[in-house]
């Protein structure tokens, strides 16, 4: 008899137009949670949203400091920019905080900012990074997934002669905790995106957007396992739900749909500022009710 998971609850906190006492503040309470299993952040280097000369923290740097102040959550950021670094810098990058929190990483990465996204587009050219369009840069992810994989897994340097990708001598140690290598979530809805995540996620995350339109990428997720063999059961479905502070009722009708449609992995947005005690608001209001 086959026996469905139940759902997995976590937090994510947008590390902008916050100070970084308020998003430790946040995830300290979390962290004493045990309803509250995972915590993310996410990776733009300039706001996407509000005062755009507010301050914005560099996601990985963050998430290193929020390791070493937590003992228990699971963390990660939704999702990394693979257009930001270089896979084999990513993946050292990636190891460290996986030590630091003593195996607790969650390795979100994604193709990075939508072209049509006026405010993200302007964070490459600030800090001097090329965008390039859709197809290279998904092509590009692919390519680092297997990199990032093969720095993680394999015990001897390696030659890289891809498409996008040239590593000669590439070799990572040390190695991540977990084994044989941090669990990948890949966001993104776009089709070419979810050939990837087909290829290469143990986790899609679905960044928000109408349930519908959620169901409707999952069964397109479902069939491209179908066309390389793959189990679709063996990828688990993620979903970002905003949090409603003052309709905590709309929320929790979201967080149903959401898991009636097989979405068992629930990350909670937190707008800021974050009221006093979010996390157990949260528990209280949010996950509890929705068991």
């Amino acid at each position: 008899m086959s026996h469905t998971p139940p759902p997995r609850f976590g937090i994510m906190t947008a590390p902008t137009q916050v100070d970084y006492h308020d998003v430790l503040r946040v995830w300290r309470e979390a962290d004493a949670i045990p309803e509250i299993e995972h915590a993310w952040l996410f990776d733009h280097l300039m706001p996407i949203g509000g005062d755009p000369d507010g301050p914005a923290y560099e996601g990985w740097t963050l998430l290193t400091a929020l390791a070493a102040h937590t003992r228990r959550l699971r963390l990660g950021l939704l999702v990394t920019s693979n257009r930001f670094r270089p896979p084999a810098m990513l993946a050292k990058i990636a190891t460290t905080v996986d030590i630091v929190s003593d195996g607790r990483l969650e390795f979100g990465i994604g193709v990075g900012s939508r072209p049509g996204h006026p405010l993200a587009r302007r964070e490459y050219a600030a800090h001097g990074l090329p965008f390039h369009d859709s197809a290279h840069a998904v092509g590009s992810l692919a390519e680092a997934c297997t990199l990032i994989r093969r720095l993680w897994t394999e015990e001897k340097p390696f030659d890289f002669h891809g498409t996008y990708h040239q590593l000669t001598g590439a070799f990572g140690n040390p190695k991540p905790v977990q084994r044989p290598h941090p669990p990948i979530v890949i966001g993104g809805r776009s089709s070419a995106t979810l050939r990837v995540v087909a290829q290469h996620a143990d986790v899609w995350n679905m960044p928000g957007g109408e349930i519908g339109d959620a169901i409707n990428r999952s069964a397109l997720l479902d069939r491209y396992c179908a066309e390389i063999g793959r189990d679709p059961a063996a990828i688990t479905r993620s979903i970002v739900l905003s949090v409603s502070y003052d309709q905590p009722g709309v929320t929790r009708a979201a967080i149903a749909e959401a898991i009636d449609a097989g979405f068992r992995h629930i990350i909670l947005g937190l707008a800021a500022p974050y009221p006093a005690d979010v996390a157990r608001w949260v528990t209280d209001e949010l996950i509890s009710a929705s068991a």
